[in-house]
Order: structure tokens, then sequence, then C-alpha cells
């Protein structure tokens, strides 16, 4: 279940990324009115999306925390700076300097003590 908030979460951030990268939310940011770009972010079929696949992962989260103890469920959040990175390169075509893979390995790497204290 922590592994699923987790992926659920880092999904709703790309789908957030994706709606606000849209042409019409770019324009409607760099330029139009206030009501305008809140109208775009309000309609934006990925924001929307976004926001509902995050409110899941808080569900699935608060089960998580209901089983578990915070000092082991609260590291793996970090997978999911992993998770969606992974999928900012994969799938909104990101770029990804080595240091931040390098970063990314650590954090990896401090999960799994985690994992194996649990």
């Amino acid at each position: 279940m922590i592994i699923s908030s987790v992926a659920m979460s880092a999904i709703a951030q790309i789908l957030m990324k994706y709606g606000m990268s849209r042409p019409a939310m770019q324009r409607a940011l760099g330029g139009g009115s206030v009501v305008e770009a809140l109208w775009q972010i309000a309609t934006s079929p990925g924001v929307i999306g976004g926001l509902f696949v995050f409110g899941i992962s808080v569900c699935a989260w608060l089960y998580v925390l209901s089983r578990v103890d915070v000092s082991f469920a609260y590291p793996f959040v970090s997978l999911g700076m992993v998770l969606t990175v992974l999928s900012g390169w994969l799938i909104l075509g990101e770029s990804v300097p080595l240091l931040r893979i390098a970063g990314l390995v650590l954090i990896v790497a401090g999960v799994m003590v985690v994992a194996v204290t649990g």
C-alpha cells in the first residue's frame, strides 16, 4: 500500500505537469488575466485528473499511517521523487543530468536501509 500511494502521487504530479504545460495554459499564465488563468487551471483535464489521483493517494497514505510507524513509512515518500523524475524523463521527455541520477541512487539506497529495518 505504501508503494501504491507513492506511485499514485508521482502519477498525479505528471498529470498536473502535463495539464499546466498545455499551450492554452501557458498563454493564459504568460499574458492573460488572472481569471483566464484560473479558468484554464480549473478546466484542465490534466490538472483535474492529477488532483483526483492525488486525492486517492492521500486516502491510501492515511490507510498506511493507520497500520505502520510513520518513521518507517515516511522515508518511502522519497521514492516518489525517483518515480516522478523517471516519469518526467520517459513521458514528458525531460532531461535528467548525471548529478540528479546520483541523487536518486542515494535516495533509493536510503529507502532500502529503512526498509530492512521494518
